[in-house]
């Protein structure tokens, strides 16, 4: 009588044990999907946000339009620009929506555009 008295107070600690053990999952899984959907509601709310661009070059004037002449002929997928912020030229590929978007693009472009960056852009 001794071993099946502990044999069920053995079976009904590990039956409170998993009872816990899932109830406090339940409850981190609610917490995450809350938080997902307060993440969705807010990027919705702030219109600042202004995506990604990777910056291949920043310098010189004819240094850029180098930049991007070799870079529209290796990658004529992807759009470039030239941005003059006083006293610097700057060659730019994007606009990207997501981070990931960009980084999977740098991922691409890294090997021929060593010092390719990818920066955020805030309106």
């Amino acid at each position: 009588m001794n071993i099946l008295s502990k044999r069920m107070v053995l079976l009904a600690s590990i039956a409170v044990f998993l009872s816990f053990n899932f109830a406090y999952a339940q409850t981190e899984s609610d917490k995450i999907a809350k938080l997902i959907e307060q993440k969705r509601v807010n990027n919705k709310k702030n219109k600042y946000y202004g995506g990604f661009k990777i910056q291949l070059f920043n310098g010189n004037e004819s240094q850029a339009y180098k930049i991007k002449r070799d870079f529209d002929a290796a990658y004529p997928d992807y759009p470039t620009v030239i941005i003059y912020k006083s006293p610097e030229w700057k060659t730019q590929v994007g606009p990207f929506k997501t981070r990931l978007e960009a980084d999977r693009t740098l991922l691409i472009i890294k090997d021929k555009f060593i010092g390719a960056i990818v920066l955020e852009e805030k309106l």
